[in-house]
């Protein structure tokens, strides 16, 4: 018997204006070709390709035996704080108190908070162009504007003080920046966050990149001013993707509103992957330094590579694992570009519109892949390049 339909949905445009995430998307395509039989280099998800430290898998199996599988804090246990705070100490000299620190699931829940308390209706966070391709949605879906400033591959995609300077108004919220970036793979120097910290305008830092970084030294906001919103977590440096645990340090008097935001839509982070991460940032050192090593080595290969086709990157990148590059001469449209290499070539890769308007004509290449699975990427590229005539 059919049933029928009694109901029409009215979705509000809020919800209907989110757009996709691009890169999820040529995944998705990625892996539909892989079922049908093809074999596909994956060089699109920001992703790491380890597993998870064993430290962190035996704390979080000796959480659950232990029964430690029951609502916690709302913003995290005490002693997970304690040890992020300690972290902040070692890396950056800087003072963090346990209380302004909520654990979330994952950075995108911190996100939603840090936006609850910021944004008024119709108020503007700046943002650089390119940029990851989630924050204008999570702006957007507080009522917020985000406002795009332009960079440039000259600089490495970070922001020009004067331009900056120059777009702070009346209606300015906040000030976003990424160091090391997504999608850049570059870093902010210290007096460029000095720059920004002497602004008078509340600071958003997402240091999720941060300890993937070669040959240079990443600094945290916090080195330059106290109240500043800082989203961090465990995804990326301890390869915890699936784990989904991530914090935010907040100003003192944000941080009661921002609670009670948490108790209300999340409760509290799952508890036995508190567990866990309190051992990712005390017993994984060894892991960790092996697995930037091998980033490092990866993200040289992966350069000489794309330079040994004649692409010019003026920037050279230093965190993260992103290599973004200008491939406008091929193809202007970024996304048919990623469509076409991923379907002749084989190779899934990032288009540069994902991350705004100042993307498009890009494409991001993700080397955490393994560096045979990178060299047979680059190898097919190559071949792909030929075939179009513009090796």
């Amino acid at each position: 018997m059919k049933k029928k339909q009694l109901c029409s949905f009215d979705i509000p445009e809020k919800a209907q204006g989110i757009k996709a995430f691009i890169v999820m998307e040529i995944m998705e395509k990625a892996q539909e070709l892989e079922r049908a039989g093809r074999n596909i280099i994956h060089l699109e998800v920001g992703e790491p390709d380890f597993d998870t430290p064993p430290a962190v898998v035996e704390a979080a199996v000796k959480a659950l035996r232990e029964g430690k599988t029951h609502y916690t804090h709302s913003m995290g246990l005490l002693e997970l704080r304690e040890a992020v705070a300690r972290d902040y100490n070692r890396r950056y000299g800087v003072d963090v108190d346990p209380n302004t620190i909520i654990i979330t699931a994952g950075t995108s829940a911190a996100m939603s908070l840090i936006f609850s308390v910021l944004i008024q209706p119709g108020r503007e966070v700046i943002i650089p162009d390119p940029h990851y391709a989630c924050y204008p949605n999570f702006i957007k879906f507080a009522d917020g504007v985000p406002k795009m400033i332009p960079t440039n591959e000259e600089n490495g995609f970070q922001y020009e003080a004067e331009r900056l300077k120059e777009a702070i108004s009346e209606r300015t919220s906040a000030i976003l920046i990424n160091s090391p970036g997504n999608p850049s793979g570059t870093l902010i120097g210290a007096d460029t966050l000095r720059d920004v910290a002497e602004l008078g305008i509340p600071v958003i830092s997402d240091e999720i990149y941060h300890g993937l970084v070669y040959g240079e030294k990443a600094h945290s906001i916090l080195e330059f001013m106290e109240d500043a919103f800082v989203i961090n977590g465990f995804s990326k440096l301890y390869a915890m993707t699936g784990w989904r645990v991530g914090y935010v340090i907040a100003p003192k008097q944000c941080c009661r509103t921002m609670q009670k935001l948490h108790q209300n839509f999340f409760i509290s982070a799952n508890s036995f992957v508190q567990w866990a991460a309190i051992a990712a940032l005390e017993d994984s050192k060894e892991d960790i330094a092996r697995m930037v090593e091998t980033y490092d080595k990866r993200r040289q290969f992966m350069l000489g590579e794309l330079r040994g086709m004649g692409f010019r990157i003026p920037f050279e990148p230093k965190g993260a694992f992103y290599i973004l590059v200008n491939m406008k001469h091929i193809d202007s449209d970024s996304y048919r570009l990623a469509l076409e290499i991923l379907d002749k070539a084989g190779v899934a890769v990032t288009p540069g519109i994902d991350f705004g308007p100042g993307g498009e004509g890009f494409i991001r290449f993700s080397y955490a892949n393994s560096i045979e699975n990178i060299a047979e990427g680059m190898k097919r590229l190559r071949g792909f390049l030929a075939d179009k005539g513009t090796a």
